[in-house]
């Protein structure tokens, strides 16, 4: 029997899939406007030894790794992820090309970089400018659950309505304690909690 951390309990407990023996497993993926990092591909080393554990216990994984090839922008290097230019867009712009160029370029260096540490290649590699329906989709379902608010730049998740409809905390997931509200560098005043993120813009 394999044994996990479980981050939600913070304890190491059986590993007991949902249908065995079939595994579901993600990770998130780079975006796509400049060369992936050592520390990038830490987690996706990680997440292939995690990956050949369970297929070499007998487990069926279904790995998927994403593309961001739209929509990250600027300001999470500030502290805040809801404001700035789309990276892309500011990568196209400083290189001279389109964006479809960028993203395409930086995609398949990090498939050849991927390749080159003997990363097994995951099951699905979906890019986000594939699926921008679902994701319009996903932010109805959460509109009519009543988890989001429109401001002016945007819709954003509404953390407190999530702690309220729920009874989860917000983050809980995260190795924080509390996600301080003074956390972020730059804040929008129109937002109901400092927590709270965009999900559409």
């Amino acid at each position: 029997m394999m044994k996990l951390y479980n981050t939600l309990t913070r304890k190491i407990e059986d590993f007991v899939p949902l249908d065995p023996p079939r595994v579901g497993m993600y990770a998130c993926g780079p975006t796509v406007y400049h060369f992936a990092t050592i520390a990038n591909f830490r987690t996706y080393i990680t997440s292939d030894i995690l990956l050949r554990t369970l297929k070499a216990n007998g487990y069926e994984v279904n790995y998927v790794v994403n593309i961001t090839d739209v929509g990250h922008l600027t300001g999470d290097n500030l502290g805040d992820a809801d404001i700035g230019e789309d990276k892309i867009e500011k990568a196209a712009k400083k290189e001279g090309k389109t964006v479809w160029d960028i993203a395409n370029f930086y995609t398949n260096a990090f498939l050849k970089d991927f390749e080159k540490l003997n990363l097994i290649k995951p099951n699905v590699m979906p890019k986000a400018t594939d699926h921008i329906k679902e994701q319009i989709e996903l932010v109805k379902k959460l509109e009519g659950g009543g988890f989001t608010y429109k401001i002016t730049d945007g819709i954003y998740f509404d953390t407190v309505a999530f702690e309220k409809k729920t009874g989860k905390k917000y983050g809980e997931l995260s190795t924080m304690d509390e996600i301080k509200e003074g956390a972020r560098v730059e804040q929008n005043p129109e937002k109901k909690n400092p927590r709270d993120f965009a999900l559409w813009k």
